[in-house]
């Protein structure tokens, strides 16, 4: 699995990759290939990868069995918050030993909510099926409009298609509950009724009967089967189209039904997929019949560059606090703070209660970078594309993509308009609302839309230009230097520490 500090090398090798300028080439091929911690990983197994490096690095252990592990955590989220880097937290991960306490009561709390989410995706499922059946039944809906539609087609050839299609189905679905009476029936199975089915296909109405060179007794049997299709064509369009309606509507019911379910079960997966320890491997901290915890944690803060501020000090041009030269400032950099915690702890049953206190080994190390809003964005990314991710992913397959698959066939329903709404969108307008932008708003929503295929798209960090490079960089890296000592000399004067590199 890659770490952050992995994933910030493979973005900006050349800064922080510890390799020379060849692994830099080779690694940059890679990546052109893989995404990024597929690239770790052929690396990695080839025995080629190179390590990371950073601006900055301070280790610090803090060891004592007695005191728990959540001081330690909490007084430097405080700290990171007091310099303005407001951190957020990348990784959470956990193994403890199956001989634990800890690990039988969160294995009971995991199953818990897994059983809840099992029993809530029968119903999800359900109501799937329920969406699926009613997305095929208004296709075929779909389908035999067309043909109603082409009776008002101004073309001879498109008219007379449709009435024939619409022929062939009354004659397929109404009058072949007839049964022996009925036109086919009587026109493959009877002698004399062998010109019925095609004069029936040819007369348009009752007059037409009396044109056609026939019997008395098939134009006795013809006219009152044309007088039904012609009755049954202006009243079976009516309730076609209520029937659409109605199940447009239906649809719409389910698919928020749905939604909603996807909303009540995510809580559950999040829940178990968090109770789930992570494989160690061959860690030789977890023996499997010891009371031993192993937690990972990974903050990262980040500051931005005040560049009219650093102007000021001096430290820049003093063009550069103009505005018409931040105007132009196409991305901006920060000063990046990356902390990474590994805690090794004998839980503790608190007494009387149901949760356990952690007291152990804590190494905490400080890393300073410097990045721009690019890589920030590209780290996102990566972040979401590793493993780092994975357990996410599934919960937001199991809900999200049960609907994204179907999302674009639901859609065009939904979003179909009926003749009545077409014309009331088209001549009502309120010219109070436009001056809020609301129908901008509604424009800019339809091309975000059109613009947006459902799938992510590829963050491409661009080289960077003089002024990025000879200031903006250096500057954020020497103030990330500064403020990772800080973090890590402040803490460590407070506690008393001992053990620090």
């Amino acid at each position: 699995m890659a770490t952050v500090d992995e994933l910030i090398a493979v973005i900006n090798p050349e800064r922080y990759y510890a390799g020379d300028k060849g692994d830099i080439n080779k690694l940059k091929e890679l990546v052109k290939e893989k995404k990024g911690n597929e690239a770790i990983k052929d690396l990695k197994e080839d025995k080629k990868w190179k390590g990371t490096k950073a601006e900055a690095t301070h280790t610090l252990v803090y060891d004592s069995s007695s005191e728990t592990l959540e001081p330690i955590y909490f007084f430097i989220i405080d700290l990171m918050n007091d310099f303005g880097l407001k951190p957020e937290k990348l990784i959470d991960n956990f193994s403890s030993t199956p001989g634990s306490g800890h690990f039988a009561e969160l294995g009971q709390r995991a199953t818990i909510m897994q059983q809840q989410a099992t029993k809530m995706m029968g119903d999800v499922n359900t109501v799937l099926r329920s969406v699926l059946n009613i997305i095929y039944d208004l296709k075929e809906f779909k389908i035999r409009l067309q043909s109603y539609e082409g009776l008002k087609s101004k073309k001879n050839e498109e008219k007379e298609a449709a009435v024939l299609s619409l022929k062939q189905i009354w004659m397929d679905k109404v009058d072949i509950a007839k049964g022996n009476s009925s036109i086919k029936a009587m026109a493959l199975g009877q002698a004399g009724f062998q010109t019925l089915m095609d004069a029936f296909l040819f007369a348009k109405d009752e007059k037409d009967v009396d044109k056609i060179d026939l019997n008395d007794r098939v134009k006795r049997i013809l006219k009152p089967r044309v007088q039904e299709f012609n009755i049954w064509l202006s009243e079976s369009e009516k309730e076609l189209r209520k029937r659409y309606e109605l199940e447009k509507t239906y649809l719409k019911s389910q698919v928020n039904s749905l939604k909603l379910y996807a909303r009540w079960i995510r809580p559950y997966l999040k829940a178990a997929s968090d109770l789930e320890p992570t494989d160690k491997g061959r860690e030789p901290a977890l023996v499997k019949t010891f009371n031993t915890i192993m937690l990972e944690l990974t903050l990262l803060g980040k500051s931005k560059i005040d560049i009219a501020d650093e102007a000021a000090k001096g430290n820049f041009p003093a063009d550069f606090s103009k505005e018409k030269f931040l105007k132009n400032v196409k991305r901006n950099y920060y000063s990046c703070i990356l902390v990474d915690f590994n805690f090794r702890g004998i839980p503790q049953r608190v007494s009387q209660q149901a949760h356990f206190a952690f007291g152990g080994r804590a190494e905490v190390t400080f890393k300073a970078y410097a990045l721009n809003d690019e890589e920030l964005k590209k780290l996102d990314q990566e972040m979401k594309n590793s493993e780092i991710s994975d357990v996410l992913s599934l919960i937001e397959g199991t809900t999200n993509q049960s609907l994204g698959q179907l999302e674009e066939e639901i859609n065009s329903f939904l979003e179909e308009k009926s003749e009545s709404e077409k014309k009331e969108n088209s001549d009502q307008s309120n010219p109070f609302l436009a001056i809020f932008g609301v129908y901008e708003n509604g424009e800019s929503e339809k091309k975000a839309k059109k613009k947006d295929d459902g799938k992510p798209k590829k963050i491409v960090v661009a080289p960077e230009d003089y002024i990025e490079k000879t200031f903006f960089r250096p500057t954020a890296a020497e103030t990330a230097k500064a403020r990772v000592f800080d973090l890590f000399d402040i803490y460590k004067k407070s506690h008393g520490m001992v053990s620090f590199t």
